[in-house]
């Protein structure tokens, strides 16, 4: 019976010293336009999306970034890419056939299983907010490559703050 306690009160120690500061299980999304009832990006500031017939092979709206940049050990979107979420949902519901892989991404601080929930939700922070401006689940993909997959490589707070990301990426 003791080595059954001490053995429980290991794994909690080891748990509780793994943990961070985020809750992974809860991602913020707001949905600033009170619901989707016709608004469809009409609001002030929003750069219309050209829907064109080759809309089928191209790769998202043009001139529209793919990036979305977090601060660390955070998912929550900040405010200035939410035009950009919003382009991408405009140009995903105008065309129903298209789909997109979010890819998250992390810095390479932190462990391996860590940074690929962080990174996974990230990326479910961005599939959330297009279904909360009516893009269709089915054509969204949420996956986490972790630290795995660098955008630069090295150290030093320039380089973890453009691997914190996650990469909209268009699909056929």
């Amino acid at each position: 019976m003791l080595r059954r306690t001490i053995y429980s009160l290991a794994i909690v120690a080891l748990i509780a010293g793994c943990s961070s500061g985020t809750k992974l299980n809860d991602t913020p999304v707001v949905d600033r336009n009170g619901g989707m009832g016709g608004a469809g990006g009409a609001a002030s500031g929003v750069a219309p999306v050209t829907i064109d017939p080759n809309a089928g092979t191209a790769q998202g709206p043009v001139g529209v970034a793919r990036i979305i940049y977090f601060d660390f050990d955070s998912y929550t979107i900040k405010p200035e890419f939410q035009q950009l979420i919003d382009a991408h949902a405009r140009f995903l519901k105008a065309n129903p056939q298209r789909h997109v892989s979010i890819e998250g991404h992390t810095d390479e601080r932190g462990g391996r299983e860590y940074n690929l929930a962080l990174g996974q939700k990230r990326s479910e922070a961005v599939r959330r907010a297009l279904d909360l401006l009516g893009v269709s689940d089915n054509q969204v993909e949420a996956v986490s490559f972790g630290k795995e997959k660098p955008a630069v490589q090295g150290t030093g707070e320039e380089v973890w703050a453009q691997n914190r990301r996650a990469e909209i990426s268009y699909r056929q």
